[in-house]
């Protein structure tokens, strides 16, 4: 998996945040103040996150609006996995993965392989 260009993740940003379906135009003026990309620009880029899967759409009036079909969390997830997948050695890959996390997040970590083990939603 590939992750996102910098107009792509800008835009995924937009609809993570969004609590209800958005149009272009509305993504266009959710977008940082310093970044003024073409109203064509922020379509075509949407038209592509939705060819890819990362958002869907549907048609009101003469345009589209816009939402995300998966998180944050699904995509970091997808990005540490195909980071994994490119190590002839995944196990030495995650050790030291592990070993640059703190306290906190290795106990978090503990208890998500514990539910994974159980089957039991993680916490």
């Amino acid at each position: 998996m590939r992750g996102f260009g910098e107009l792509e993740a800008a835009i995924m940003d937009v609809m993570w945040a969004a609590e209800a379906a958005l149009p272009v135009r509305e993504v266009l003026n959710r977008l940082r103040p310093d970044r003024e990309p073409a109203f064509t620009t922020v379509q075509t880029v949407m038209d592509i996150l939705y060819r890819k899967g990362w958002v869907d759409r549907r048609l009101e009036g003469r345009g589209y609006r816009y939402w995300a079909t998966a998180g944050r969390d699904d995509y970091v997830a997808g990005l540490m996995s195909s980071a994994l997948k490119s190590s002839p050695d995944r196990a030495a890959a995650l050790a030291r993965f592990v070993e640059r996390m703190n306290p906190a997040e290795v106990e978090e970590l503990r208890a998500a392989l514990e539910a994974a083990r159980t089957g039991e939603p993680p916490p």
